[in-house]
Parts: C-alpha cells; structure tokens; sequence
C-alpha cells in the first residue's frame, strides 16, 4: 500500500494582510488545504493518507471535507485522521510516520507533502512513488534556469557555482516507510531540529533518493506572488 503525510501544521505565513496560517487561507470559496487534498485523494496511486493538524484546526477542516466531497468520495474514504504538529516540519513529518505505524508495512511507500501545494499532479505523484519502490526514496526536482552563485555573507559574489548540479527540490518525496521511519527515529532531538528537507534523513541514513522530474505548475504558495498565481489559476479554471 501507499500513504501519504499531509504537513499541515505551520502557523506561519509570509503573506502580507493574512492573519492565519496560509493553508487554510480561501481561494474559490475553498482553503489551499481542501486543493492539497483533494489531489492526495484523487490519486489512484495512494490508498490512504493522514493530516498533521493542531487541534484547534481539525474541526474547520472535518467540516469543510464534508461540505466539499461526498462520503463516497476517495478524499473522505481514503482520510485516516490526523497528527500533531512538532517543534518543526521533520519532528511534524515524524509524528505523520508514528501515526501510520500499524496501518504501513515496512516495503509500503509513504510520501510526504506540502498542505501549500495545492496543484500537484497525478502523474507527478504516481512517478514519485514507482521511482521509491526502486531506490528507497525520491523527489521530484527543477532544474535551475537562472546563473547561480554563491555568496558567503550575502553582499557580494564569492564564486559561481555549477548550473547543471544545483536543483531546487520540490514535494511530495516518497520513500520506502520501513527504512525512512528508522531514519527519522534514530535522530536525536537537536538533529531533528536541523533538519532542512525531508530527504535529509534519508541521506544521512544512506537510503538512496532518486531524482523525478519536477513541474512548474507543482509550486508551494509561499509568498503573495504565489498567492496571486495560485489565485489566477483558479479563477481561469
């Protein structure tokens, strides 16, 4: 089987004028949350997936489920609950794996996704997870378009680095459950804290990740720019 970990449990949000978490923030008369979900659940890839909510959240997003999908409907049926937050996105992605522990075998995929990615496609989901089974882990990525440098303080260029080996990860990342929840599980608390990126674990534990192909349209709202974008998409649809 396949499950997925929906990280909706910031609190903090770049978006000028909007005093909540950007997740739960309305486009369309909907939260970027419900979109996130709706393509978790309408993957034919995925056979469950679990939400990493504060509690205070939960019942706005019980509600909009039932409001926006049909009890038949993959978004509901395939919804096995929620977890609670961490300290920070890995010690949130943590509590994702604890919640499936009896439910995901150790050769069962598990991704991880971002509730501010409200466009992820299908497809991009479906390659994620084949190229887990083969590797033990995978992300999909862009590559750089721009010249890229690198500067150490930030106020002039120190040297420039290599396009062609400079990727921009984006999410879900999808690894083996077994091997990535021992991965998590064995850093300590301060190393968890530290951790940047969901495959970070992994590397450190020696899993391979492999490299999907990314999608422009696959882009996490992170500022208004993104916002607006999101915001136009929808509006066109």
């Amino acid at each position: 089987m396949n499950f997925a970990i929906i990280l909706s449990g910031g609190t903090g949000s770049r978006l000028k004028g909007i005093d909540l978490p950007k997740q739960y923030y309305k486009v369309c008369g909907r939260t970027i949350l419900s979109y996130c979900m709706e393509s978790i659940g309408r993957s034919g890839d995925l056979d469950a997936y679990v939400v990493v909510a504060a509690e205070e959240w939960r019942g706005t997003i019980l509600q909009e489920m039932q409001e926006l999908f049909s009890e038949t409907s993959f978004v509901r049926k395939k919804f096995q609950g929620f977890a609670s937050p961490g300290e920070n996105r890995q010690l949130s992605v943590l509590s994702g794996l604890y919640a499936l522990q009896g439910r995901a075998e150790e050769t069962d995929i598990v991704l991880v996704q971002d509730a501010a990615r409200p466009l992820t496609s299908a497809g991009l989901i479906g390659r994620c997870i084949e190229a887990a089974k083969g590797a033990g882990g995978a992300m999909p990525v862009l590559k750089m378009k721009d010249t890229v440098y690198y500067s150490a303080d930030g106020t002039r260029i120190d040297s420039l680095l290599e396009r062609d080996k400079i990727l921009a990860g984006q999410a879900p990342e999808a690894f083996a459950f077994g091997l990535y929840f021992k991965a998590n599980e064995c850093l300590a608390k301060e190393e968890m804290l530290a951790v940047c990126g969901s495959s970070e674990p992994a590397v450190k534990a020696g899993i391979p990740v492999a490299l999907v192909d990314g999608e422009e349209e696959n882009f996490k709202i992170t500022t208004a720019e993104d916002l607006r974008r999101f915001e136009n998409i929808m509006e066109e649809a």
